[in-house]
């Protein structure tokens, strides 16, 4: 059976355009055509189409309502959004509202047909030009950077005995590392956290729970 596509858009050219296109693909046929968001409601409904071509920009309700009443109402119904609009917001939008695709009008035709076959058997389709927003959502989101992750376990224990009230000998007897050593650590400590003093390491300490 073929694909059977109802174009919803508002532009009387595009719409031909659409259909002249769509006649020579063997397994697609075109059912209908709507100029506005109720005539794409009335029609879907009577004519259960596979796929809904959708403008976004509708006039009446507009896609985005259209896309969520009829995913309530026709859930065998796949919805492939065709916009001029390159916007991350709408693309997310469309899709929690139960679009099966995002398609940019610049698209190529080869492109149109190969989203209009992914969505009919179920798959979703993002114009390639637009994926960026979906793999930018499902990114982890950045870690706050741990305020003491550019120190060494080294300068990490000379820290915190310095905290302690440690002197530079008794954290060298107990490290077992030199006197010059510690001071070298103790130096290094100072640089990396923007600190002038040992009582400011001794704060920097307490502030972030190394003690």
């Amino acid at each position: 059976m073929p694909i059977r596509i109802l174009i919803a858009d508002d532009h009387g050219l595009l719409r031909a355009g659409l259909r002249a296109l769509l006649r020579d693909e063997p397994d697609m046929t075109v059912v209908g055509e709507a100029i506005d968001s109720e005539d794409t409601i009335r029609k879907a409904l009577e004519l259960r189409p596979d796929v809904i071509l959708l403008d976004i920009s509708m006039p009446g309700r507009g896609g985005l309502e259209v896309t969520r009443f009829l995913r309530k109402n026709l859930p065998g119904t796949r919805i492939l959004i065709l916009t001029v609009h390159e916007d991350e917001d709408l693309l997310r939008e469309a899709i929690r509202l139960g679009a099966s695709g995002y398609i940019i009008k610049r698209a190529v035709e080869a492109e149109l047909v190969h989203a209009i076959r992914a969505v009919s058997r179920g798959e979703l389709y993002i114009h390639p030009a637009m994926t960026r927003a979906l793999l930018k959502d499902l990114a982890p989101p950045p870690s706050e950077a741990s305020p003491v992750e550019p120190l060494t376990p080294r300068e990490l224990e000379v820290l915190r005995r310095i905290a302690l009230g440690y002197t530079n000998r008794q954290i060298a007897e107990e490290l077992g590392i030199s006197v010059r050593t510690v001071e070298t650590h103790r130096a290094n400590l100072m640089s990396k956290l923007g600190v002038n003093s040992r009582v400011e390491l001794v704060r920097y300490a307490r502030e972030h729970g190394l003690i």
